[in-house]
């Protein structure tokens, strides 16, 4: 009998993966950043929130800025 999979979005790389329903609620492995994870229904309640991915996010544009006020966007620009 052919295993049914689901589809899951890796907390850590945003990746979407195949999960075997027989994983549902325990960890798995995301295969392409190796992150670590529960296997579960996006749409359910247990499902990690987005506020993690957002306050990566606002960390990113925060070093990008600090960045570019320093000076190094435009160093490695002349370097390219």
């Amino acid at each position: 009998m052919a295993a049914t999979y689901f589809v899951q979005e890796c907390p850590t790389c945003g990746r979407n993966l195949q999960v075997r329903v027989d994983y549902m609620g325990k960890r798995v492995v995301c295969q392409h950043c190796k992150a670590k994870f529960e296997a579960c229904d996006p749409t359910s309640a247990a499902y990690p929130p987005m506020e993690s991915s957002l306050s990566l996010l606002a960390r990113a544009d925060q070093l990008i800025e600090s960045a570019s006020r320093s000076g190094l966007s435009t160093m490695s620009r002349t370097a390219i």
